[in-house]
């Protein structure tokens, strides 16, 4: 007596045709499909929260990132979050970077504007807080690879300045 056999292509074909199976066949094929591709731009962003909703002067936070790769673009940004209560319109920060092997630093000082008269406050909201990620270096090329730090510290005649819950800076690789 002759054994049946079934061949594969056959076998797999009666396999997908089966209501449940091919669901998860359509359900692997696009998890596959967006996990294969590239949908964040940002390389780095931290941010740093201050208590009691008050950055004294005396607080300069320090954020260390990594670069790697020094032939591509990069936006630098600046990210604040503050309350509706916070008592102006924008916030003078002073940056020092420090790029790999450079003990001093270089120092900008930067006027980001919060809020217009006509619009209110920049940024996105959330009930009473409002997150701003302000482009403080558009298009900026890193010289070296390797270990970067910017330190935040905030120059305002308010000191400690109210109503600040954070700041932070992002990194993002500029899509060219």
């Amino acid at each position: 007596m002759r054994k049946s056999t079934i061949g594969f292509a056959p076998f797999l074909f009666n396999i997908i045709k089966m209501r449940g199976v091919k669901r998860s066949f359509l359900f692997l094929f696009v998890v596959l499909g967006i996990s294969s591709c590239n949908w964040t731009t940002g390389v780095f962003e931290k941010n740093l929260t201050f208590n009691n909703q008050e950055w004294p002067s005396a607080v300069k936070p320090d954020i260390a990132f990594e670069i790697t790769d020094t032939v591509s673009l990069y936006n630098i940004y600046i990210v604040m979050r503050h309350t509706d209560a916070y008592h102006f319109n924008n916030i003078f920060i002073r940056a020092t970077v420090k790029e790999p092997g450079d003990p001093k630093g270089k120092t900008g000082d930067y006027d980001l504007q919060l809020a217009t008269n006509g619009k209110g406050w920049i940024g996105t909201a959330m009930d009473d807080i409002y997150d701003a990620r302000l482009l403080i270096q558009p298009k900026t090329r890193f010289r070296k690879s390797g270990i970067y730090h910017i330190t935040l510290e905030q120059l305002m005649r308010e000191d400690p300045l109210k109503s600040v819950l954070s700041a932070g800076l992002r990194v993002e690789r500029v899509q060219e």
